[in-house]
């Protein structure tokens, strides 16, 4: 009969260890992003897929992110090299400067390719903390956040970041609408162009 008062003592340790092992998941998501809200610029290039029913575009994409503006430029496909767009910083168009990437977008939120890396740079600065955890990509060891916002027409949209423990560089980017996945993105090179305090720092690359 009191073998179950025995078991309280270790139900309650268990607890207390889950808790404590979630707010230092919290406190690595915090210090993960705070590089990012503390940085002036960044400049990345990433192998961006977007998926229209099933198809699957893909594109490398090379941007100079900043909060307020961005420039995203295709380096391929040959077929579209060259291609340049300038978004503001919530990844809205605001000009192509040679001809549209070819493709639409894909959801009421007005998702495309040239969006992508603005968008995901946009959630780590400014998206809402849904979920953190610890997890190997690609035999990486990276920190995995779920960042989610609410779009231009009121969808929720979730952007999932895998970023490299050691340094904090993204390693995976994905965008999701209403838990269906639209946009990855995988890094090959990223840098900080410049941090608040006047320093620079390289957060890594995401390729040799």
């Amino acid at each position: 009969m009191r073998r179950p008062l025995v078991c309280v003592p270790t139900i309650a340790l268990c607890l207390l260890l889950c808790g404590c092992g979630g707010k230092e998941r919290e406190q690595a998501a915090q210090d993960a992003r705070a590089a990012y809200q503390a940085a002036e610029a960044c400049e990345m290039t990433a192998e961006v897929s977007a998926f229209y029913g099933d198809e699957r575009c893909s594109f490398t994409l090379r941007c100079a992110y900043t909060p307020e503006e961005s420039e995203v430029e295709v380096l391929a496909p040959e077929t579209a090299e060259g291609v340049r767009a300038v978004l503001n910083g919530d990844g809205a168009l605001l000009e192509y400067a040679e001809d549209c990437l070819p493709a639409g977008t894909l959801s009421a939120e007005r998702l495309s390719p040239a969006t992508c890396l603005p968008r995901l740079m946009s959630a780590l600065r400014d998206g809402w903390l849904l979920e953190e955890n610890r997890e190997e990509w690609n035999g990486e060891a990276c920190l995995r956040l779920g960042l989610e916002q609410t779009g231009a027409d009121g969808a929720s949209v979730v952007s999932t970041l895998w970023l490299r423990e050691d340094g904090g560089a993204p390693v995976r980017g994905e965008i999701a609408v209403d838990g269906k996945i639209f946009l990855q993105a995988e890094f090959t090179d990223f840098r900080f162009g410049g941090i608040l305090d006047g320093s620079e720092a390289a957060a890594g690359s995401g390729g040799e």
